[in-house]
């Protein structure tokens, strides 16, 4: 630690602190361009110049500058440091003229305009004029894709968006070229960056050069409602902000998380927004003579009702979708319960995980900012990049400090860091178990060793047998401790631990889902769109908030709400309890999933005992307390993972795949939006070319 002196304030900071940081450590606000906490130190714009008493007689530049740099007085007193004085003040006025000579004065009809960084900072640190009467430079504007805006005649070459494509993004996609005055942020050949996360540079741009393509000119930022809510494109749970126009949605942004996103979000998680608005369901729907007619509430739940009248429970199922929160998962467990229904699955690919395994079978146990910690790193069965962008962003962290083996089972792909390629399936897993295959070693020898088992391993006929090999091999290696536990369940659906949570599984003597589709007579589907149909027999009733795969074959259609659209609980890969907020309301006469479900027992004769949103979370919190801890982890027993070691079963020698074999189409909203059609369409000219 070290003591300094900031403003005549004394404060004690870490000696690795840089003076901009132990500044606003103190209080003191600095303006800044480049810098960005998470980003290299750069030390281009100047703008964060303070007085150092004792130093050389001109300002430093605070971000480059470290606290252990410092010399104390001649008695040994605190250094000093100053942000406020007429030579900073001048400094900065001189910068901000700098800045702005070439910068054109567009404000009015900039997209930034309100939430500019150089326009708040010319305000606040500026002067009204400039000495300039030189003709402004003018830059050509970049391509970069569907989704990055450019306007490079307003660019300070910050590199923010540079070091953010580079570090963390993990492709060198954007570069400065030329000097001087021809210096230009670009893509070199002027190409679509490739990234997952590449719209992140929006945020970090501090002027308009870099903004929204899909958002241009669509709305000012003080014109929208802002709602913070919960992620459910992955099974991450970004913490984001959801900005509203009256009913409709305008953007998404990021809201920082440090143990789940840190800023960042994925693409599809920013542009998604489009596809909230179009192909949406706003009316019920009947099958008459083949073709879905539209049709009122009444006449919707009395098909229902007339198709379940006299079934048995074990011809009726259930199966919750990717995208359903907890309170309306929990709905229809109990409404099949009612029913006398055991049919019930929240995995619509078939994957081996089950609650009777324990909670420690199914989850991220080391937890998303615990990548952090682990020093060694097998993954098998997953492709992080496509299935969890922004985690795969932090184990891209972990691998930049150093010291971080990375081995892979499964598909050979590029995951934007370096690893060694062990095998494509179950031989090599196998190998590792034994302890024949070196990479063994490397785990063993490993403080915080992990295992990432995704659901390209798990979702097999021999799942199960991958599922209790990898727990065997965390066992052997060490990584399942009484302080660590390495074992780390990656999920690709934001509904599915919540749904393994409240055991929206098969009962005694149920069927699975996929049975469902050819063994019941009536089959409830909450959003269920990822399975294949082709064979389904039964009547199926969809509830759901888009016209996507199941509802081109179900037989009574009711309209439902998406994530921006209601309040609901998810339940992240780590197990995260977290809470979503309705940013709108649903389109025409879509309901919420929960109210609809309500309503449905009632004309089924089994009523639900709850008339609100808030009554159901008193039953589920009741039954289920751990959903009431709010951003919270309830931990998993590792103990319960030495039985799932013990069970048996052969794998099978087919390799690995992940499920995810495109990432901008992954659910009903996602290939709802034009936006994502667009990117994925571009994501799949990109793979060809690159196979040529």
């Amino acid at each position: 630690m070290a003591i300094l002196k900031v403003d005549g304030k004394e404060i004690e900071v870490p000696d690795h602190f840089t003076l901009l940081q132990a500044c606003e450590e103190a209080g003191a606000e600095v303006p800044r361009f480049c810098f960005h906490e998470r980003l290299s130190v750069a030390g281009n714009c100047r703008m964060c110049l303070v007085e150092v008493k004792g130093g050389p007689p001109k300002p430093a530049a605070s971000c480059a500058m470290s606290v252990r740099d410092l010399r104390p007085g001649p008695n040994g007193e605190a250094p000093e440091v100053f942000t406020t004085t007429p030579m900073v003040k001048k400094a900065r006025e001189g910068v901000m003229e700098f800045l702005l000579i070439n910068h054109p004065l567009d404000c009015p009809i900039c997209d930034q305009g309100g939430e500019c960084d150089l326009q708040d900072q010319a305000m606040a640190y500026g002067i009204d004029s400039s000495r300039y009467q030189e003709n402004k430079r003018a830059v050509e504007d970049k391509y970069i894709g569907p989704l990055v805006k450019t306007i490079m005649n307003r660019c300070i070459h910050c590199t923010r968006c540079v070091r953010f494509s580079t570090e963390v993004a993990g492709v060198s996609e954007l570069g400065l070229i030329g000097r001087g005055e021809d210096a230009e942020i670009t893509t070199y050949l002027e190409q679509a960056m490739t990234s997952e996360l590449q719209g992140n540079v929006v945020d970090l741009c501090p002027v308009g050069a870099l903004t929204s393509k899909p958002f241009a000119f669509t709305a000012r930022p003080w014109e929208l409602n802002k709602t913070e809510s919960i992620d459910v494109m992955d099974a991450v749970g970004s913490a984001i902000r959801v900005d509203t126009r009256g009913r409709e949605v305008m953007r998404v942004l990021p809201r920082i998380n440090e143990d789940v996103n840190e800023e960042w979000i994925s693409d599809k998680t920013r542009y998604i927004w489009d596809g909230l608005r179009t192909q949406r369901l706003d009316r019920p729907y009947v099958r008459k003579d083949g073709r879905l007619q539209p049709a009122t509430w009444a006449d919707a739940f009395g098909a229902i009702k007339a198709a379940v009248a006299g079934k048995p429970g074990e011809r009726i199922g259930a199966i919750a979708g990717d995208l359903a929160p907890v309170e309306e998962i929990y709905a229809l467990r109990e409404l099949m319960t009612s029913l006398g229904s055991a049919n019930i699955d929240c995995r619509q690919d078939g994957t081996a995980l089950h609650p009777s395994f324990g909670r420690a079978s199914y989850i991220f146990n080391p937890t998303i900012a615990g990548i952090e910690q682990a020093d060694a790193l097998l993954i098998v069965g997953a492709n992080p990049r496509v299935e969890a962008a922004v985690l795969n962003a932090r184990i891209r962290k972990r691998w930049r400090i150093g010291g971080f083996p990375i081995g892979v089972i499964g598909e050979q792909a590029d995951l934007r860091y370096d690893y060694e390629y062990l095998g494509a399936g179950p031989e090599t897993l196998a190998e590792l178990v034994d302890g024949t295959n070196r990479f063994a070693a490397t785990l063993k020898a490993a403080k915080n060793p992990m295992i990432i088992v995704g659901q390209g391993a798990l979702s097999r006929t021999d799942g199960l047998a991958v599922l209790g090999n990898a727990v065997k091999l965390a066992e052997a290696v060490g990584a399942i401790s009484a302080e660590w536990n390495g074992l780390a369940v990656l999920h690709t659906a934001a509904a599915r631990v919540g749904g393994l949570d409240l055991g929206f599984v098969p009962g005694e003597g149920g069927k699975t889902a996929s049975e469902m589709l050819t063994e019941t007579d009536v089959l409830f589907l909450l959003g269920a769109d990822e399975m294949d149909f082709s064979k389904k027999t039964a009547f199926t009733v969809y509830i759901g908030s888009h016209g996507d795969n199941a509802a081109h074959v179900a037989d009574v259609i009711l309209p439902g709400a998406t994530y921006t659209e209601k309040s609901g609980t998810w339940v992240n890969t780590e197990g995260r309890v977290q809470m979503g907020n309705r940013a709108g309301f649903a389109p025409g006469e879509a309901r919420e999933d929960w109210a609809i479900l309500r309503a449905l027992s009632d004309v089924l004769g089994k009523k639900l005992p709850f008339d609100s949103l808030a009554q159901l979370r008193a039953k589920l919190y009741a039954a289920h307390p751990h959903f009431a801890e709010i951003n919270e982890i309830a931990p998993g027993n590792s103990q319960d993972l030495a039985a799932l070691a013990k069970k048996g079963g052969k794998m099978t020698k087919s390799g690995f795949a992940s499920p995810v074999k495109d990432f901008y189409l992954t659910n009903p909203i996602a290939r709802a939006s034009a936006v994502m059609a667009e990117c994925s369409a571009l994501a799949r000219n990109n793979f060809k070319a690159a196979a040529e």
